[in-house]
Parts: C-alpha cells; sequence; structure tokens
C-alpha cells in the first residue's frame, strides 16, 4: 500500500521534495504517500507494455512514457507517476514543469496486492477527471487478468475484460492491438 505521511504540504513544497527524493511519490489533498517499489514482473510488464504502446504510436502524432514522467490532474489536484502513458498532439506540462504532463489519453497501472483496490477504485475516479483521458489499462501481475476501460463519446466508460494470452487487446484510441502474450512476456509465474 502507499505509505501516508502525516502533515499537509502544498503542491510547490511536493514538487521540491520530490525533485530532492530517491523514490517517487504521489500528491493528493495535501498529503504525501510514497510509492512502494515494484517486483520484477510488476517491471517487466511495465516494459514490455511501454515497448509495444511506444512501437505502436511511432508513426503517430503521440508519444508513450515511462513511470519517469508525472501526470498532474488538474482538475483534482492529484500528482501521480502511472506505469505507462500516452500522450496525442500537443504535450501540455504543469506550469514550470518539463516532468509532468496533464493531457495523456491513455494510462497503464500494473496492479499489486497492495495498490490494486486504489488503482481500480480511487485512483481510476481521480483519473476520469482528465478531460483527455480515453483509454485506462489494468494489468494483473499475478495472473493473466487486463481491464480495459474506454470512454464513449457520450461519457459512458465501458470495460472488456482479457483473461487469456493468445488473445489481442485491441485499443480504440491509438488504433493498436497489443497481443497479450508479449504484455506478459518473460513473467517469471514461479514467483507469484
Amino acid at each position: 500500500m502507499l505509505q501516508k505521511q502525516t502533515r499537509h504540504y502544498t503542491p510547490a513544497e511536493y514538487l521540491a521534495l520530490e525533485d530532492e527524493a530517491d523514490h517517487k511519490s504521489e500528491y493528493f489533498e495535501g498529503e504525501i504517500f510514497a510509492m512502494a517499489g515494484g517486483s520484477t514482473n510488476h517491471n517487466i510488464i511495465a516494459g514490455n507494455v511501454y515497448a509495444l504502446l511506444n512501437q505502436a504510436v511511432a508513426d503517430e502524432p503521440c508519444i508513450a512514457f515511462t513511470s519517469d514522467v508525472k501526470i498532474l490532474v488538474k482538475e483534482n489536484g492529484l500528482y501521480t507517476y502511472p506505469d505507462a502513458m500516452v500522450v496525442c498532439g500537443q504535450l501540455e506540462y504543469a506550469e514550470g514543469r518539463t516532468d509532468t504532463v496533464t493531457n495523456p489519453i491513455l494510462i497503464v497501472e500494473v496492479l499489486s496486492k497492495s495498490t490494486r483496490g486504489y488503482d481500480r477504485d480511487k485512483k481510476f475516479e481521480l483519473y476520469r477527471a482528465l478531460e483527455s483521458l480515453q483509454d485506462y489499462i489494468l494489468i494483473d501481475q499475478e495472473r493473466v487478468y487486463i481491464e480495459y476501460y474506454h470512454k464513449l463519446e457520450d461519457g459512458r466508460w465501458i470495460l472488456t475484460l482479457f483473461n487469456r494470452s493468445d488473445t489481442d487487446l485491441t485499443l480504440t484510441t491509438v488504433k493498436a492491438r497489443l497481443p497479450i502474450s508479449r504484455i506478459y512476456h518473460k513473467v517469471d509465474w514461479s514467483t507469484v
């Protein structure tokens, strides 16, 4: 689970601390939450997804990012690091920052035991405030199981589940097909 600090911070204080920190933290409503380190399987999956997304958008006016770039949800003040994301069109940065974007169209989170509830519920609720967001993908690292949320034109979100490695995750927003077998490529199932 994210480790909660007790003091309230301003966004400027958080960003100053984050610039000097040796670990990543999330910020929301004045609180800073240390982000737990990921397992090797978490990192393998996140790397695979980033590579697939990066290849898929190579000839498009889009850019894929790893978890080193933050998102600011201006509508509610959340600062966080998704496992991967895609921005299309002009990059929109948080004021005075080149490490924080505000307009992802696709966000990917790799689930862990400690964050799966948060990623599915509260974090997704906070992310949905992003007008630009069209796709939200949750990937389980302990089994082949992917939740793909896509926003329809009327603002409703639809969910498609994937639990077989011989299928493809077809993305609507960036017009890409991600083979599930490649998302989980080289995952060590003996460690789960």
